[in-house]
């Protein structure tokens, strides 16, 4: 019986592929097919590139029947965010303003190398407008939806990102994330979603949203294909000032090594409260398989979580000060007015925060001086329902859209890498994410957690049943 390829994982795929059972072709119309079934229902692709990835394809194809060597992604398919740049198409980042920008004449740096490892893009995705959001409901370009239930959000700003992986429309998808814009969605859609350490991969080609604060990372429905396609994606690029000098430090082959030996904690106090019963079963349930029992506390946890919002707001309206005084109306209300009040934010705030923002930074290199892994919810909740305004976290009604990513910001502050995990619990009809957050630059350590929960069963991402 044939087996289509976008029900297997990209490395399944590209074994596939590798061992002449299928081709990047075959690959390809799956997806197309796919994407023109789904997409309709789950709105997770702004843009198509079924001409350029059919003739990426044929490329691939013809290469091998030369003998030529291809790269270890070859027979997998992926899509990226829209504030990706993407040759021939305007960059979006979500904004009905940016639909007026020339196309792109050149692929962001991660696209450029994640092709020449062998995968094929088929297109561009749904966000939230120029990432300022944890929902997935794009006021110009509609809501991208959750596929495990369409009636719920597929979690912001790479919404799309995440939908188009869990549907089974691609095999992997790239996202960014700011304050948890990859583990958010990762969280409700049920994926694998990596938010490396800042400064580890290349921003170049991208649509910034908080320069200090900005990651780009993959969503995967396997750790295994999340490690190869951060492997594929590292290295040093002169065109993003921010992204650090240090040579890859591949992280797939040490997947094997368990974690044996490994400090593993829970992290307690601030990440011990504020959420639904759900997120802390799921974590419950992870810090059994790895063993973790004793809580660690990241001390100011809460005030890094307020720091980083007025970073956040101060220095996206220092990028979007002209647009907001020419077009205000152009924007979604709710970004457009964030972005006002961060205009207005007083200068002596911001001093502080940063200050601040270093004083942690030193605090969590401490926690992570005595432990190797800490584990935290990554969301507060299971998707909310599209358009729900309000939730109740331990007994308090609290905004949906500016809380989802109370777990999420502390993390990205000070740019520790961070890997959601999936987990359903007993009976849940949506999953809920585990953050595995290990010390910069070990991204490695997180990912060798991860794939021992996946291996034991702790943690996993099915193909939603649409």
């Amino acid at each position: 019986m044939t087996v289509n390829p976008m029900d297997m994982n990209a490395g399944e795929a590209a074994g596939g592929f590798a061992r002449g059972d299928s081709s990047a072709a075959a690959s390809v119309d799956a997806a197309l097919e796919r994407i023109a079934a789904l997409n309709p229902g789950l709105n997770a692709f702004t843009a198509v590139t079924a001409g350029r990835a059919r003739t990426r394809a044929a490329e691939v194809d013809a290469g091998r029947a030369r003998g030529q060597a291809q790269g270890p992604l070859a027979g997998s398919v992926f899509a990226v965010k829209n504030l990706f740049d993407v040759k021939g198409l305007p960059t979006l980042a979500g904004s009905k303003i940016n639909r007026e920008r020339p196309p792109a004449e050149a692929d962001a740096t991660l696209i450029e190398r994640l092709e020449a490892q062998g995968a094929t893009l088929v297109g561009a995705l749904n966000m939230g407008e120029y990432a300022y959001d944890f929902t997935g409901e794009n006021a110009h370009d509609g809501a991208s939806r959750n596929p495990h239930d369409p009636r719920h959000m597929s979690g912001g700003s790479s919404g799309g990102s995440a939908g188009a992986v869990a549907s089974g429309m691609t095999h992997f998808s790239l996202g960014s994330d700011t304050n948890g814009s990859i583990r958010v969605p990762a969280s409700f859609c049920g994926l694998f979603g990596l938010k490396p350490t800042y400064g580890r991969l290349s921003r170049a080609g991208t649509f910034p949203f908080v320069a200090s604060l900005d990651h780009l990372g993959p969503l995967a429905r396997s750790v295994r294909d999340l490690a190869m396609v951060y492997d594929a994606m590292q290295g040093p690029d002169g065109r993003d000032p921010a992204q650090t000098r240090r040579p890859a430090e591949p992280a797939l082959a040490g997947l094997e090594a368990g974690i044996g030996g490994l400090r593993i904690a829970r992290a307690g106090g601030y990440f011990a409260r504020g959420a639904q019963a759900c997120a802390f079963e799921a974590v419950d349930a992870v810090a059994r398989a790895l063993g973790a029992v004793r809580p660690v506390e990241l001390p100011e946890a809460q005030r890094a979580r307020s720091a980083a919002y007025l970073i956040t707001m101060a220095e996206g309206a220092a990028l979007h000060w002209d647009r907001l005084r020419a077009r205000p109306d152009d924007f979604d209300p709710d970004v457009r007015d964030r972005l006002i009040a961060g205009a207005m934010a007083p200068g002596a705030f911001l001093v502080k925060a940063q200050k601040f923002r270093r004083w942690f930074h030193a605090a969590a290199l401490r926690v992570f001086a005595e432990v190797d892994v800490l584990i935290a919810p990554a969301t507060p909740c299971q998707a909310p329902l599209i358009g729900q305004k309000m939730m109740t976290l331990e007994g308090v009604e609290m905004p949906v859209r500016a809380n989802l990513g109370i777990f999420t910001q502390p993390i990205s502050f000070i740019g520790l890498p961070s890997l959601c995990v999936p987990v359903w619990t007993l009976g849940a009809r949506l999953p809920i994410g585990v953050q595995i957050i290990a010390a910069p630059w070990r991204e490695d350590i997180a990912l060798r957690a991860a794939y021992y929960l996946e291996r034991e069963g702790a943690a996993r991402a099915p193909i939603a049943a649409m």
